[in-house]
């Protein structure tokens, strides 16, 4: 219950669709789970009043160092609950090697578009076909390969080749693997940038050519409009 009320102010943070998962919303919006961080801080004020009520006055020194101690319990618990989470993988995966640099991290704003690159939910024809159910197939309408996902996109769409080009140059040739990226992300404003510049531009093309798709589906066919047409003039005479 207390996951569930932690996932939908994280979807928020990272400007996520609502169906990212609680293990990669709360990674990306860098949130610990709420139950480790309650118990963290239980721990460090069992400590100090468990000191005064022996009559002594814990220093300032020690309930740092006591916090330190919690700070480094809730990472490595933290770590270990997501690798253990069955959803998320991929973002998971490219996250837990870095998590506390990712959590601490200043100046790097997540966007709408960056984030479904990230996690996987967005404009891609397997989240379209799979979760969303607007999409007939998973294939990609850019390049014609069977699954359209956003590592196929960040890495091996041929539509986007330019594009990917200048990003590998910004980020100093590294291989585009999810958490090849999110290392780069993080060592740097200008690959940060580099990166949401990216999905922002490859991003705002896919969904514009997804609104066009959607609404030629939705029109009527002309033939299907004179046919009315032809009804009703055929109604009006009975």
């Amino acid at each position: 219950m207390l996951r569930s009320a932690q996932r939908a102010p994280a979807v928020r943070v990272i400007r996520g669709y609502r169906t990212v998962s609680w293990a990669a919303a709360t990674a990306l919006a860098g949130d610990p789970p709420w139950d480790l961080v309650a118990s963290v801080r239980a721990e460090l004020f069992s400590y100090v009043s468990g000191r005064r009520t022996l009559g002594e006055n814990p220093s300032s020194e020690e309930i740092r160092a006591v916090r330190r101690q919690g700070e480094e319990r809730l990472m490595r618990e933290w770590g270990e609950d997501l690798a253990e989470q069955p959803y998320g993988r991929r973002t998971k995966a490219a996250l837990r090697p870095v998590l506390e640099r990712w959590m601490r991290r200043k100046r790097k704003p997540l966007t709408f578009r960056l984030t479904q690159v990230l996690t996987g939910h967005g404009c891609f024809g397997y989240y379209l076909c799979r979760t969303a159910r607007r999409e007939p197939g998973e294939g990609c309408h850019e390049c014609g390969a069977a699954v359209d996902s956003a590592q196929h996109t960040l890495e091996v769409c041929p539509r986007w080749a330019a594009q990917r080009q200048d990003l590998v140059a910004a980020l100093g040739g590294v291989d585009l693997s999810l958490s090849s990226v999110v290392e780069k992300m993080l060592e740097s404003d200008g690959s940060w940038l580099a990166v949401s510049s990216f999905c922002e531009t490859v991003m705002s093309t896919k969904e514009a050519s997804q609104r066009e798709r959607e609404r030629a589906a939705d029109a009527p066919s002309p033939r299907r409009r004179r046919t009315g047409v032809r009804r009703r003039q055929f109604l009006r005479l009975q």
